[in-house]
């Protein structure tokens, strides 16, 4: 295998191993990543410059529970039926979609449903007008379904409950 085909498998698989611990621990120090890939420091800092400016990596974010806070937040999940545009298929939809700042996530799904909208507000109320102002409002939206969520078991691979443990005492005889 020749030289610059050996460095570009070298490369890709720092950028796995790179990716999948940031991806549980975007706060994790450049020093650190170089240490357990066993590169120099520079490499690592180089690699991911790289993969920010070409998209990548397209952000580092912060998993919060709000429910130990004191702040009132409520999650939905939308599903929405829309009809695509000609020629540019569900882009031009989702793009409006996105574009509200209660949306977190917009997503082009499988099934009975064309996309899912994740999305945040401070009460029931807000985020039902918010459909039904605005999400059910558009052209090409023929409906919507929305799911509130309740609880969160596990959110983006961390646990967010604590396990269930016994606290009975036990009785001996």
């Amino acid at each position: 295998m020749p030289m610059k085909e050996r460095q570009l498998g070298k490369e890709s698989i720092m950028r796995e191993k790179i990716l999948s611990i940031i991806e549980k621990n975007s706060r994790v120090e450049i020093k650190e990543l170089a240490i357990i890939l066993g590169v120099p420091e520079i490499d690592v800092a180089n690699e991911l410059k790289a993969m920010e400016e070409e998209g990548v990596i397209c952000g580092y974010h912060t998993l919060i529970d709000w429910e130990k806070t004191s702040i009132e937040k409520v999650s939905a999940l939308i599903e929405v039926r829309v009809t695509p545009q000609r020629g540019q298929g569900f882009d031009t939809i989702a793009e409006r979609i996105y574009k509200y700042p209660e949306v977190n996530s917009v997503y082009l799904i499988s099934g009975g449903y064309d996309l899912l909208v994740s999305l945040e507000g401070k009460s029931l109320k807000e985020v039902s007008s918010f459909v039904s102002n605005k999400l059910s409002t558009l052209d090409s939206v023929l409906s919507t379904a929305t799911h509130f969520i309740l609880k969160k078991y596990k959110d983006h691979g961390t646990i967010m409950t604590k396990k269930y443990e016994d606290e009975r005492m036990k009785v001996t005889p």
